[in-house]
């Protein structure tokens, strides 16, 4: 080994930091708390804190033992090198075999003093080991995504199914091909940026589904007779009771992919044939409290911005369910968010964790419901408060006299458009000129799907469906429209990722009078276009016109 680690007990690497000035005792027992509170590697918790970036530790434990620092991305490794070392192995000891030149094999990891590993290596192998290093991120990652294009669906359940039938059932969980084939479907469902994933059991297979920018995708046909053990798999791994199989249950999967942790929420559901399990990817990567990327446009985000400011006041943003008005919320906290600012929220469930805001989970069965919720909250001293979603009177009328005693107030509505939400609120129960006295604006929206990069084209097809729906542009332009082709980035959809198409509805002193004496949706809207309100419907032709959408998804998404 061209790296020194003879050593015969090697000093944790936290120590090490320390005897080399790198961090103090105090940050290190800060760094050791978050690692373990939240399941992270230590260099994680250290880079997650400001204390020691990744670059910092890969340099040291680099020159610990004068070994090279390489750069993961930039190697094309060899499938016959990957077989050397079974995905176990790599993944227990987080060492990726790289190159073999007769019989020396170049390995990275990210602690090149780290001698356990090397022999297990050199163990397997019966190579000597030849060891660089690499940040610990970059090799959890290249692993999985190495790994995971050398391995098939089709190869791990022939694998499994070389096993004996007899056990195949729920004692199987823990068989190691049977754990890879799920965290291969969860990985892969990650990395095609899936929301959410789908176990169905049908008579004969279980049928595996994503949602991919909002549309079902089916991957991969399971055996039945695995059920028993892959449904057990996803129990364990949620933390729920693998006997219980006549009720639905709930339960969390925490899932690492390189050092990064993404949650998944877990529903079962008995059917005829089987439990059905769906899992929820919430994915922090996936979470932006910036306006630009929702796809808000410079006149919406200043609108937007400003209402913000707002020291009170009810602010709602609308649309169905899968619309995209939780992202809406966190990045309008993000803009709200502010040292000087107490903010508290009250959400079904945390999707995901806010810094420097406090939030707080419902839970019914022990009577914290979102009005219980709510008027704890306002014992808090909040400043601003998010309200996951307002669902009945009692929560719609605290949350308006929240806006009304100094708090600004966040939260959601099923409606169809910005001025159908003012009619919901009425027919809930909430008194117009209270609606009038606290409601500072409302965002509606929908999720379209944005058209791939790598195959965008010209097209005029969708100038005919503009006719078709009876929208006039100006004469005299030349009007350009795009859509995809189709292509493997895409997986020959035309599509790659959502953008969001909006309607904010300002509510200045103009509306007030109109509100007090009218909820009808035609006439609030009327008003609000002529304050020059644009349409969610005028905003995806904005965006089609720009190549980021297509009319068809913006006319199949909303009502002309």
């Amino acid at each position: 080994m061209s790296a020194e680690v003879n050593i015969a007990k090697k000093t944790p690497l936290g120590q090490r930091l320390i005897d080399n000035g790198l961090i103090s005792e105090v940050q290190l027992n800060i760094a050791l708390n978050e690692s373990n509170s939240k399941g992270i590697y230590l260099g994680q918790a250290l880079e997650d804190l400001g204390i020691l970036s990744q670059d910092i530790i890969t340099k040291f434990l680099a020159d610990e033992s004068g070994s090279e620092v390489i750069d993961l991305s930039k190697y094309v490794i060899d499938a016959d090198v990957l077989k050397l070392i079974p995905y176990e192995l790599a993944k227990r000891y987080q060492i990726l075999p790289l190159d073999r030149n007769g019989n020396t094999l170049k390995a990275a990891v990210a602690d090149t003093l780290d001698i356990i590993a090397v022999d297990a290596l050199e163990l397997k192998t019966g190579l000597s080991v030849d060891v660089v290093t690499a940040p610990k991120d970059q090799i959890l990652e290249a692993i999985e995504q190495h790994y995971g294009q050398q391995e098939s669906f089709s190869q791990i359940i022939k694998d499994i199914l070389a096993k004996s039938a007899d056990e195949l059932d729920e004692n199987s969980a823990n068989l190691f091909p049977i754990i890879r084939l799920v965290d291969l479907i969860i990985y892969k469902a990650i990395k095609m940026r899936s929301t959410d994933i789908h176990f169905e059991p049908d008579a004969k297979v279980i049928r595996v589904r994503y949602r991919i920018d909002g549309v079902m995708r089916q991957v991969v046909l399971i055996p039945k007779k695995l059920l028993s053990a892959v449904t057990a798999r996803l129990k364990i791994m949620g933390s729920l009771d693998i006997t219980e199989t006549r009720v639905p249950m709930d339960g969390r999967i925490g899932f690492k992919v390189g050092t990064r942790n993404v949650d998944l929420r877990m529903s079962t559901l008995p059917t005829s044939n089987g439990e059905t399990i769906v899992l929820r990817v919430l994915d922090k990567e996936k979470v932006s409290l910036d306006l630009k990327s929702l796809c808000f446009s410079s006149r919406d985000s200043e609108i937007l911005q400003d209402i913000l400011k707002s020291p009170n006041g009810l602010i709602l943003v609308t649309g169905p369910t899968g619309s995209g008005k939780t992202s809406t919320l966190y990045a309008a906290l993000g803009i709200a968010s502010t040292l000087e600012k107490s903010i508290l929220t009250l959400e079904d469930p945390i999707e995901y964790d806010l810094p420097v805001i406090r939030q707080t989970p419902i839970n019914p069965d022990v009577g914290m419901d979102f009005p219980a919720g709510l008027r704890a909250i306002l014992r808090q001293d909040p400043d601003v408060i998010m309200v996951g979603e307002i669902r009945d009177s009692e929560t719609a009328d605290l949350a308006v006299r929240a806006s009304l005693t100094g708090h600004l107030v966040l939260s959601t509505l099923h409606t169809n458009s910005a001025a159908a939400a003012i009619s919901r609120l009425v027919d809930i129960g909430i008194k117009p000129y209270l609606i009038s006295a606290s409601l500072r604006a409302v965002i509606a929206q929908r999720l379209v799907r944005r058209i791939c990069e790598h195959c965008k084209t010209q097209t005029t097809e969708e100038v005919q469906s503009l006719q078709s729906a009876g929208f006039e542009l100006p004469g005299g332009v030349e009007y350009q429209f795009y859509k995809g082709a189709g292509c493997d980035a895409c997986g020959n959809t035309g599509y790659n990722g959502r953008l969001g198409i909006y309607e904010i509805m300002n509510i200045n002193n103009g509306f007030h009078n109109l509100i007090s004496n009218s909820n009808d949706i035609r006439e609030i809207e009327k008003y609000a276009r002529g304050k020059g309100m644009k349409k969610m419907i005028e905003d995806g032709v904005e965006k089609a016109l720009k190549g980021l959408t297509t009319l068809e998804e913006v006319f199949k998404t909303v009502d002309a």
